[in-house]
């Protein structure tokens, strides 16, 4: 059960003054909470009269929440919809909801608002810094797939225009038709066998900085070809750092390469190549089927997918007014700018023999994919990674708990579980540093390392350097079991990384609440292993306590159950409105959470369905920053004490304090440590944090959350965003409802669109399946 993913960094912020600018001390806000005028159940001040959940969606209902489409504009994010937000006081009614399915659920969703292109451009940048990271490592990833005897047979039953697209790729393979370097790879050496004793380590040193801004003359040229297209001067240094050195003649022999700044929409690269070409160029323009191809897998990327089936890129070219969508796809094909695969079938053959034809009427073949090399390579060195390690593992009779019982005679364990069930994969790993075993503990989110003790690090910081055991010589990690919590948060690439950083022999432990909102990256890597069934999966019967956990737990079955919750951890606030959902959040934050239940402020989090709207995280983190610390926004757009959620890299959000500014940046408090934020980057990789969407919270409990859900929102909704939404909180939740009965249907119907990926039948393909 996986979403549409997306926002994997702040947005942009309109430029204010120069960061270099002193700081100023920040205005205080002494004014008391406003009073507010009895309603009939809704008044957050039935936070001090009843902790009693009353009635949130209770009652049956049909239909379910919209899906958002795979061909969704990645410019827009923002959750929006039109329909009647007519609620009553006491939380219930039947007005239905009608949304915009273009925009609910898209990238704005996971943390990537492309809001505009010139923040989306620095967030291409970012995910190109991280893979360049990587460099040394992706070449020995490439050395062990050229190391295999030969390509994977597949396809065997195509015939016609699939037939023929595998044929072109059979010949970029074979070398008889350029192609991608994604083929060419140097013969590898053979690898180390698995250590007795613990290899030499070598720290590993810091990530490299971002890539050197393009030379003047790079963007002074390609500011001259966009000035010429009548495209905005502002994207020239973004198209630059995307197109490399002669940006400016590729940028003119092909228009539409502009499709490589992230959050250009074809219609403007279509405007920009019309007034460089003229009369020269068409819709059926070979350059304008390939870029557009690549574009759509990449708006398929931000919602989670590794690929697409054929017949889907086929609409979305035609969508595009391609005249031969069929041809684009070969084309592009051909040209080596997408890859085309089709996975065998894994089940048993019958033993009675078939004709062919009966064959495919009984099991029909599996379907055409087209994808980005970039995700082929991630998935199947993953694949081969996580093959290794079943492999490589020596079976050790370990005594103790089921899952140490696993994880002995395993090299790789499965463990599923909810918030309480974490307990156990530390006990293990503290069981296993007990035998002497080098262990380490991974968390998503830097959040979570407060409940995982002070020896976890965050994958992202283990595989930078920045934190965890050095490398040995072959760059593999000083370990003999790692543990990762946060399992579903592994995107694809992420993956991959990890895995290929282990040695010979070390065990993987993957544990995570399959019911949680998926990855913000490609890839749904936790599903699609779970799925497989090539390992041992254990699952938790440890429940999560109290009436959160018991109001969570229902709604991972489908549930939605009136809990009881005497001490006031459960408040249903029914709203009208959008404005009045966002009223209500203010008072709640800023005075009753704190007076009534005693946790303050800056501990409590606000979680809501998109950035856009009325009521989505834009006008929310406007409203609580009037109220928590009003300030003119002097450095950035910020003031000393606001609070703000911070992207070093797609996928992950941070979530901080505004220290100060000076001449270098904006400094923030993210949890222990000061972080600099150059200026240059503030736009691009800030935003105000005190409310966020569920995928940005994933991975981070909070002592209280306020989750906002205003009538518009009412589309965005799914079972696995409401359980993730409200399992953030630790000690109490209170839900500003104003959906009506959407919010009882999406927990009971709102299954999130799946995401398609090539990883289950890769793992099936190398191991045999385990039906254990």
């Amino acid at each position: 059960m996986t979403e549409p993913s997306g926002e994997t960094a702040p947005e942009a912020v309109a430029p204010a003054e120069d960061l270099g600018e002193a700081p100023g001390a920040p205005a205080s806000d002494d004014r008391p909470g406003e009073a507010e005028e009895p309603g009939t159940g809704g008044d957050p001040d039935a936070l001090e009269q009843s902790g009693a959940a009353e009635g949130a969606g209770a009652g049956d209902g049909s239909g379910s929440a919209e899906e958002a489409r795979a061909g969704d504009e990645p410019g827009s994010g923002d959750e929006s919809g039109s329909g009647d937000e007519a609620g009553s006081s006491d939380g219930s009614g039947s007005a239905e909801q009608t949304v915009a399915g273009d925009e609910a659920g898209t990238a704005d969703e996971a943390g990537t608002e492309a809001g505009g292109v010139e923040g989306d451009a620095a967030e291409l940048s970012d995910a190109q810094a991280e893979l360049a990271a990587q460099r040394e490592l992706r070449a020995r990833i490439e050395a062990r797939k050229a190391e295999k005897s030969g390509p994977v047979v597949g396809g065997t039953k195509l015939s016609g225009t699939a037939a023929d697209l595998l044929a072109a790729v059979r010949a970029v393979e074979g070398g008889t038709a350029s192609g991608s370097t994604f083929y060419e790879a140097p013969e590898p050496a053979p690898r180390r066998p698995a250590a007795e004793t613990a290899p030499p380590m070598t720290v590993r040193p810091p990530a490299p900085e971002r890539p050197a801004a393009p030379a003047p003359g790079t963007t002074a040229a390609v500011r001259e070809v966009l000035a010429q297209g009548g495209a905005p001067e502002a994207l020239a240094g973004q198209v630059a750092a995307a197109l490399g050195e002669g940006a400016a003649a590729a940028l003119r022999e092909d228009p539409w390469q502009l499709l490589a700044v992230s959050g250009v929409r074809p219609e403007q690269a279509d405007g920009f190549a019309r007034a460089l070409l003229g009369p020269a160029c068409g819709p059926g323009d070979p350059r304008r089927a390939v870029a557009l191809t690549v574009c759509l897998l990449e708006r398929a990327a931000l919602q989670g997918h590794t690929a697409l089936e054929i017949q889907a890129v086929r609409a979305g070219l035609a969508g595009h007014a391609v005249p031969d969508p069929e041809q684009a796809v070969e084309t592009a094909v051909s040209e080596g700018a997408v890859l085309v695969f089709q996975e065998e079938e894994t089940a048993e053959e019958s033993e009675e023999e078939t004709s062919e034809e009966q064959e495919r009427e009984q099991a029909p073949a599996a379907p055409v994919l087209i994808g980005l090399d970039r995700y082929a390579l991630a998935e199947e060195s993953l694949a081969d990674g996580l093959a290794r390690l079943v492999r490589t593992a020596k079976a050790d009779a370990w005594e103790g708990s089921e899952l140490e019982r696993a994880t002995g005679a395993h090299g790789l364990v499965l463990h599923t579980g909810g918030e309480a069930s974490r307990a156990e994969p530390l006990a293990l790993a503290a069981a296993a540093r007990e035998r002497g075993l080098r262990t380490l503990v991974a968390v998503h989110a830097d959040g979570g390392r407060r409940a995982a003790g002070a020896e976890a690090v965050t994958v992202a910081a283990l595989l930078s350097g920045a934190a965890g055991p050095g490398r040995d010589e072959d760059g593999a990690f000083a370990l003999d079991l790692l543990v990762v919590l946060d399992a579903p948060q592994l995107d694809v690439e992420t993956g991959a990384m990890l895995v290929e950083s282990l040695p010979d022999g070390c065990r993987l432990v993957l544990s995570g609440d399959p019911e949680v909102l998926g990855a913000p990256g490609a890839g749904r890597v936790f599903a699609d292993v779970l799925a497989a069934r090539v390992c041992p999966r254990v699952a938790s019967r440890v429940p999560d306590p109290g009436p959160l956990g018991e109001l969570v737990s229902g709604i991972g079955v489908g549930e939605l159950n009136q809990v009881e919750a005497p001490g006031k951890e459960i408040v249903i606030v029914p709203v009208r409105d959008a404005g009045e959902a966002v009223h209500r959040t203010v008072q709640l934050v800023a005075d009753s959470v704190p007076r009534a239940i005693g946790v303050p402020s800056e501990q409590t989090q606000v979680v809501t369905v998109g950035h856009g709207g009325s009521a989505g995280t834009r006008a929310l983190n406007a409203a609580l920053k009037q109220r928590l610390n009003p300030g003119p926004g002097r450095f950035g757009g910020y003031d000393p004490g606001d609070r703000v959620a911070y992207a070093p890299a797609p996928g992950r959000t941070v979530t901080g304090t505004v220290l100060g500014a000076d001449a270098e940046g904006l400094r923030l408090r993210c949890g222990d440590e000061e972080v600099l934020v150059p200026k240059e980057r503030v736009e691009s990789v800030l935003r105000h944090g005190w409310a966020l969407t569920a995928h940005q919270a994933a991975g981070t409990r909070w002592p209280a959350v306020v989750v906002v859900l205003p009538g518009d929102a009412a589309g965005g909704l799914s079972r696995p965003w409401v359980y993730t939404a409200f399992g953030r909180a630790e000690r109490h939740l209170s839900v500003v409802h104003g959906v009506d009965q959407a919010l009882a249907r999406a927990v009971a119907e709102g299954v999130a669109p799946e995401r398609t990926t090539r990883l289950r039948p890769l793992l099936e393909g190398l191991l045999a399946a385990d039906e254990e």
